[in-house]
């Protein structure tokens, strides 16, 4: 496709600073909005999609329509089939699993780090409503900014319970994050990407819920800054690796080369051969990873499908012993249903071989 994808977003959208590291990493032409979707959405005459989320993407039909399309994940599987080079999905089915299962974790629980730095605390949310304000348009009048900031604060924190952040899972939350922290940081000594010497898509998902953690709000942000100066500096890495593997030789990556067929071009993986690790070669940091995801996400996402079974609007369940209460999410329920898919798309060798991988880590309560 040589037509650029046109891109509309938000800069303090997590998802779209995901997508646009990808885009950048892979080479594939875009264009990105800032502002509102479904304005610019219908000054193009495409009907939005339902429901609207940021980013929201342009594809073409193959009828000569556009499709307006959102949801980062399938996207990502989407682009895949339509541009062959530095692919972000491993070679490998287990592999490959992992990386589905921790995508959807960075997805779906490190942006509740993020939804409750940013509104539960004063000084963040006073930060975030203007912000969130001034990138869409830099040159509104100080009194709009005010009457906009206020419809934009209200609006989140009334939703802050939504996610499950509120006075009595702060702890929890904080706990995590922090954890999560010191993981990434003894990962991010041995490892440049989470599976190997290339960038996954989980990748991308951390990353974009990190452009906020760590260069937005202010409190996640002193955080990371004291735990994980790794992460910090990755984050800033990661935000255009547009010259990373590409054909003809870039030199060194992290003190380490790989050679494709010609002996002349360094660091350049020959599409999806190269660059990941084997099941057997992760490092343990990986897995202790792994082992916060089955800590504190798995047991969200089983409370939250049965609930969703039994039509139950929220649940309430005990993690790491503090209490933890939030609205049935019906878009978690398909998470755990597109995750279980991708388990049972398995051999059963490869099935195999991540039960025992992930054994004692709590992900595999939800391997049927």
């Amino acid at each position: 496709m040589s037509v650029p994808i046109k891109v509309f977003g938000n800069v303090g959208s997590p998802y779209t600073q995901k997508i646009l590291a990808l885009l950048r990493y892979r080479n594939i032409p875009y264009t990105v909005s800032w502002g509102d979707v479904i304005h610019n959405l219908s000054l193009l005459n495409i009907d939005p999609p339902k429901p609207v989320l940021l980013p929201t993407m342009i594809f073409g039909s193959g009828d000569d329509k556009n499709i307006a399309k959102t949801d980062t994940t399938p996207i990502i599987r989407e682009l895949e089939d339509i541009y062959e080079s530095k692919s972000v999905i491993p070679n490998t089915p287990s592999i490959k699993f992992l990386n589905y299962l921790l995508e959807d974790f960075a997805d779906e629980w490190t942006t509740k780090y993020m939804f409750h730095y940013r509104w539960h605390f004063n000084e963040d949310a006073e930060n975030a409503k203007k912000m969130l304000v001034l990138q869409h348009k830099s040159n509104i009048p100080d009194d709009v900014i005010n009457e906009f900031a206020d419809v934009i604060a209200d609006r989140q924190i009334n939703r802050l319970w939504v996610v499950g952040s509120n006075d009595d899972t702060a702890e929890l939350i904080d706990k995590s994050y922090k954890r999560f922290l010191t993981l990434m940081e003894k990962h991010l000594s041995i490892n440049p990407f989470m599976f190997g010497m290339r960038p996954s898509s989980a990748d991308f998902g951390l990353y974009g819920q990190l452009t906020q953690l760590v260069g937005f709000d202010p409190t996640p942000r002193n955080i990371a800054y004291k735990q994980s100066p790794r992460c910090v500096s990755w984050v800033n890495i990661m935000s255009d690796l547009s010259g990373l593997h590409n054909k003809g030789g870039v030199g060194e990556f992290f003190g380490v080369e790989s050679k494709s067929d010609n002996d002349n071009e360094l660091n350049y993986f020959d599409n999806n051969d190269h660059g990941w690790n084997t099941l057997e070669n992760l490092p343990k940091t990986l897995h202790k990873i792994f082992s916060e995801v089955g800590r504190v996400y798995i047991p969200c996402l089983i409370a939250n499908n049965k609930a969703y079974e039994n039509k139950e609007d929220v649940w309430e369940i005990e993690i790491d012993n503090s209490s933890w209460k939030q609205k049935t999410f019906p878009y978690q329920s398909k998470c755990l249903g597109w995750i279980k898919q991708e388990f049972n798309s398995l051999s059963s060798d490869d099935k195999s071989e991540i039960k025992n991988y992930l054994n004692g880590t709590g992900c595999e309560l939800i391997l049927d």
